[in-house]
């Protein structure tokens, strides 16, 4: 009897001292068990935003409400990670780059309601970015705006607009700067398939993508999120430039609460607390540190060095929303799928 119960004192020490990791984070807490878990599910290119945020996060709240809060984080090309959700993975967060990965939620897993955007500031979007042309050291292409990535010879990196937000966004900055330049609709098809034709491979998202450029070495330019470019000189060593064209996309970063999921797993507290946070003046600060624009008007003027003034234009400006792109360019026969299928016929 006497060795049965120092077992199980044994045991009931191992409990207490139970160290819980944070995923993702390099955090541990020494507890017996969490107050709450919380998953965002996220696209390929916020890992380190994440990371740091969620520290503060856990932080902030342990300091505001006592609990513990585990934090995993997942991360993958942006519409594959919404499928996911609609799938069954159980999500309590879903934390975008574009909206029509948030409303295929709505409509095709009815996990959230239609109306979802309007439930925080700036349509749901604590943070934003444009998409830009990042080139080699001295720019030995001469790249200059969108034009140049059709011209022939030269070899651009896009991650595939079906599976990848940041290739639906290039693909859209492209097409959109024909338009706001006064051009008609079948002159930026004519240049989006010009640059299409140009792009060697096709990853399935934004880090890919990078690591294709820099680390593989293909390619004379990559369109990707101003986000990325110091990430990229920072990890991989290289010699690149950004290059600013003269008009772009703005890529707002919207998030939601998926409901039914937070609502089955008594979760809604914190989930709903995670996401206002982004826009406290600690969330948006983070944002600046990983070089996402902040919706702050006062931090945004503070670190106008670092983020240009480049004119930009929104998906609902030229294109009349995310609803109508989808249907329009990357439903499955859309105008993507005939640009490409030319493109292979040449």
């Amino acid at each position: 009897m006497e060795s049965r119960m120092s077992s199980l004192r044994r045991l009931a020490l191992k409990a207490t001292a139970l160290v819980l990791t944070t995923s993702g984070l390099g955090l541990t807490s020494l507890s017996a068990h969490a107050d709450a878990t919380l998953l965002n599910v996220s696209y390929d290119v916020t890992r380190e935003f994440y990371k740091d945020y969620n520290q503060a996060f856990a932080r902030h709240w342990k300091q505001t409400t006592g609990e513990t809060l585990t934090l995993n984080q997942s991360h993958g090309g942006s519409s594959k990670q919404a499928n996911s959700v609609v799938e069954g993975l159980s999500a309590d967060v879903i934390t975008m780059n574009q909206a029509s990965d948030i409303d295929i939620l709505a409509e095709k897993g009815k996990l959230i309601p239609a109306d979802w955007a309007k439930r925080l500031p700036y349509n749901s979007s604590p943070t934003a970015s444009v998409t830009v042309i990042l080139v080699r050291k001295g720019n030995p292409k001469q790249i200059k705006d969108w034009s140049d990535l059709g011209r022939p010879g030269v070899s651009v990196v896009i991650p595939n607009p079906k599976t990848s937000g940041n290739g639906r966004y290039s693909y859209l900055a492209a097409w959109g700067s024909v338009i706001k330049a006064g051009g008609k609709p079948e002159q930026a098809r004519t240049l989006v398939q010009k640059i299409f034709a140009n792009v060697p491979v096709f990853d399935g998202g934004g880090r890919a993508a990078t690591t294709t450029f820099a680390q593989r070495n293909i390619g004379d330019a990559l369109a990707t999120f101003e986000s990325e470019v110091p990430l990229i000189q920072n990890e991989f060593k290289g010699d690149y430039q950004v290059v600013y064209p003269k008009t772009t996309i703005l890529a707002e970063n919207p998030v939601s609460v998926v409901d039914k999921v937070v609502d089955k797993k008594g979760t809604r507290k914190q989930a709903e607390a995670y996401l206002q946070y982004l826009y406290s003046d600690e969330g948006q600060a983070i944002a600046v540190k990983h070089n996402l624009r902040p919706r702050s008007p006062a931090l945004l003027k503070q670190h106008q060095a670092k983020f240009i003034g480049v004119p930009t234009f929104t998906v609902d400006e030229v294109f009349g929303g995310w609803g109508k792109v989808q249907a329009e360019h990357f439903r499955d026969g859309g105008i993507y799928d005939q640009i490409t299928a030319a493109g292979r016929a040449k």
